[in-house]
């Protein structure tokens, strides 16, 4: 019996093989299932694995960009700093640098690496080795920066538990990776890890990483460079090469050393590159930084309001900071940047001179040049910081004035460079207040085109914009507004009229005697074309009397002027708030023969494929007539072509060639406010110079004259204008209207010493209006 039973039982070794088979088939089974279920989702189990949609168009954070008129990209919009670029644009050497450190075995596999799956398991889990090595393939990669398999919203019921999320996690990555490999190139994949990978110090993808730590191209990149920028996808932080400079020169040379070992360098090439210290252009991007500062904020704000105005196909709404956007603008950048250096080569001298006349003594003052008290204490009340000091410590007065005081380390604005040093609050508040600031646009009066915007002296420390957010009397450069009306009710430039104390008398309303700015009559007969130019008060305010406020409300309002306008005498001396950018669409009502166009500054927005979502259309309208829309621009003139014009100190090298220029000055009471609107055939320009609060200015009045304040950076930017014949802006008249003018504009052609030309006495105390 015990023979027949041994005769029947099988060799152990064949059943070890049996169940090892068993096991096998059993373990592969179980596998497919696993990842089927985690395929599928199973249960909610696993998380949720992106679409075939999601695969066929991956989505990545993209950056919008603002370009100008001209192609040059002035800034971005960003949660993630990330500019895509196609393979073509791509560096030779960041690919193989790429592919020698990350997946020597790219081209060979399908999104999965057995090899590199069996190193790993033999190193890292039997041999417990900690320098095994990853077992990722760049797909792989791909796949987890695509779909942030690794985030909250990929994970399931199991993903809690913690070595099993790790398995999910990477199974998830391997079936992405397969799909990824069966929908894209092997060009396309490497693309798409380079576009999508985080090189730390805000720049993400291979296109901003290049020019953020070496301000170049990708194209451009050599082999250190690409070396350095492979190093950093392990660790971006630990291996920077600018806060871990010795990190970063280790983990580059073992790049490069990747690179020698799959012959894509050579050994002398190595030995040579290993020893070559870094190189770095570091420059993180900022919103501070570089050209149209100001601009960008204020077309931000309206990009903002777009997006919640304007839907996608499928009803959401553009993300300004994710959909990679490309908006056009008008700024030309040649322009911006001579309108930038204007700005601060002028801005500086006078800081000095404001700083000079200044003395140890306060600048804000009050109409008797006495200094306002409590002035700081009282500003220093409307800052963010102190209501978060009074939210804190509530009715405690004590706690609050000591924080304010308490010092502490910080970076102040100069016009020579940053300056670190100890401040407080108020030491801050104290310091910032006495700087002057300025606003400057320039606009294609033809087109309505925003050419240049300067919003402030320094974006980083100032941060309010003075070209469109701001707005201030514009004294004087208001009167051309007063003699548009004029000249549309009959009155030619060569009117006379003469200089003398004017009262005008409205019921209900004090009496209304303005003086001339020097506080002098000369009781002389002169054309309102001489008086607008000289900027006599007293002829303005006789024209006001003879038209009335309301008509010279409706022609400005008519002409370009947005703002509310009190229908008051004081009015034709510029007593109403206005901003530089309604002041320079209204002058180009002048130039642009009476049509008036509303400035813009955004031209299109464009998807990230290139789709135009949004083209913006001027606005434009008849304004006045052609003939006194020329004869206005004839007046402007005046200012460097009369006697005595506000506009005769301009330099001759751009008043040569027979260029014709027209502009007007603006000064406000005690030279608060200073400004100067420029006009020739090609661009309408205007300028404000004063301090961010009416009660900071020169003491002098002539010294903060607009003149001597805003006429300076408008003659510089022309200049520099002139200079580049590249932009096509040209020294010349102004065209004329195709018809005849119906009056003579040649004063010297009148007899005005005739009576048709005089003004006769009045009387002053009479009701007017």
């Amino acid at each position: 019996m015990s023979k027949v039973k041994n005769k029947n039982s099988k060799p152990l070794y064949v059943k070890i093989i049996r169940y090892m088979w068993l096991a096998f088939i059993l373990g592969l089974a179980g596998f497919v299932l696993f990842v089927v279920s985690v395929n599928a989702n199973f249960l909610g189990l696993f998380g949720e694995m992106p679409e075939f949609e999601s695969l066929e168009n991956p989505d990545s954070e993209l950056a919008s960009e603002l370009y100008s008129a001209d192609g040059v990209l002035l800034g971005k919009y960003f949660r993630e700093n990330r500019t895509p670029v196609t393979y073509n644009e791509l560096s030779p050497n960041i690919i193989n640098a790429l592919i020698a450190t990350e997946d020597v075995r790219f081209e060979d596999h399908s999104g999965i690496d057995p090899r590199a799956l069996g190193r790993v398991f033999v190193k890292s889990i039997l041999l417990m080795q900690k320098n095994a090595g990853g077992g990722s393939t760049l797909s792989q990669q791909t796949a987890k920066n695509l779909f942030k398999t690794r985030s909250g919203d990929s994970q399931g019921l199991l993903s809690k538990v913690p070595i099993l999320n790790m398995v999910i996690i990477k199974t998830k990555e391997w079936i992405v990776a397969t799909k990824l490999e069966s929908a894209y190139t092997k060009d396309e994949i490497l693309t798409m890890y380079l576009n999508t990978s985080d090189f730390g110090s805000n720049a993400f993808g291979i296109k901003t990483a290049a020019k953020t730590f070496f301000n170049k191209d990708t194209r451009d990149l050599n082999i250190l460079e690409s070396a350095t920028l492979v190093g950093l996808l392990k660790a971006p932080s630990y291996y920077s090469p600018v806060y871990n400079a010795e990190n970063s020169t280790r983990r580059r040379n073992t790049v490069m050393a990747q690179m020698k070992k799959v012959d894509l360098i050579s050994q002398s090439q190595f030995d040579s590159l290993s020893a070559t210290p870094m190189a770095l252009e570091y420059q993180v991007e900022s919103h501070n930084e570089g050209l149209a500062t100001y601009f960008r904020e204020v077309v931000k704000a309206d990009l903002l309001q777009w997006t919640k105005e304007n839907l996608q196909p499928d009803g959401s709404n553009y993300d300004l900071f994710g959909d990679g956007l490309k908006i056009y603008t008008t700024i030309d950048s040649r322009l911006q940047k001579y309108a930038e250096e204007s700005v601060q080569e002028h801005m500086s001298e006078l800081q000095k001179k404001f700083e000079e006349e200044m003395g140890e003594r306060d600048p804000w003052i009050d109409n008797r040049r006495r200094v306002i008290p409590n002035f700081i204490e009282n500003a220093v009340k409307r800052t963010q910081a102190y209501r978060n000091l009074k939210a804190r410590y509530g009715d405690n007065t004590d706690s609050i004035e000591y924080k304010l005081n308490e010092k502490k380390k910080m970076k102040v604005f100069s016009y020579e460079g940053n300056i670190d040093t100890l401040m407080s609050t108020m030491d801050s508040m104290r310091y910032y207040k006495k700087f002057l600031q300025t606003g400057f646009v320039s606009m294609d009066p033809h087109s309505g085109h925003i050419k240049a915007w300067v919003g402030g002296t320094n974006h980083s420390h100032f941060k309010y914009d003075h070209v469109k957010q701001g707005k201030r009397q514009p004294g004087s450069t208001f009167k051309p507004f007063v003699y548009a009306a004029a000249i549309e009710n009959g009155y030619g430039p060569c009117y006379t009229v003469i200089d003398q104390p004017v009262e005008i008398n409205v019921p209900n309303q004090p009496t209304w005697r303005p003086n001339n700015a020097d506080g002098k009559f000369t009781y002389e007969r002169m054309t309102i074309r001489s008086a607008m130019s000289q900027s006599v008060n007293s002829i303005t305010a006789y024209m006001m009397k003879k038209l009335s406020p309301e008509v010279v409300v409706e022609t400005a309002k008519r002409i370009g002027i947005t703002s509310e306008l009190e229908a008051v005498p004081a009015l034709a001396l510029g007593t109403v708030d206005v901003s530089i950018m309604e002041m320079v669409g209204a002058f180009s009502t002048f130039v642009n023969k009476g049509e008036h166009i509303t400035p813009i500054y955004i031209d299109r927005i464009e998807d990230k494929n290139g789709n135009v979502l949004h083209q913006f259309i001027p606005r434009k309208r008849p304004a006045m007539s052609e003939e006194h829309a020329y004869i206005m621009v004839y007046m402007l003139r005046g200012g460097t072509e009369e006697e005595g014009g506000t506009s005769q100190g301009l330099p001759w090298s751009i008043r040569d060639e027979g260029n014709e220029i027209g502009g007007k000055t603006g000064t406000t009471q005690n030279a608060s406010d200073g400004w100067y609107m420029g006009i020739t055939k090609d661009l309408v320009s205007g300028v404000w110079v004063g301090g961010d609060d009416r009660a900071i200015h020169f003491r002098s009045w002539i010294n903060g004259q607009g003149s001597r304040t805003a006429r300076p950076i408008w003659s510089k930017y022309m200049s520099k204008v002139y200079e580049d014949t590249s932009l096509g802006i040209t020294k010349g008249p102004f065209p004329k209207p195709e018809r005849p003018i119906s009056i003579e504009i040649d004063c010297s052609k009148y007899d005005l010493e005739t009576e048709e030309y005089q003004e006769f006495d009045y009387d002053a105390t009479s009701t007017d209006f």
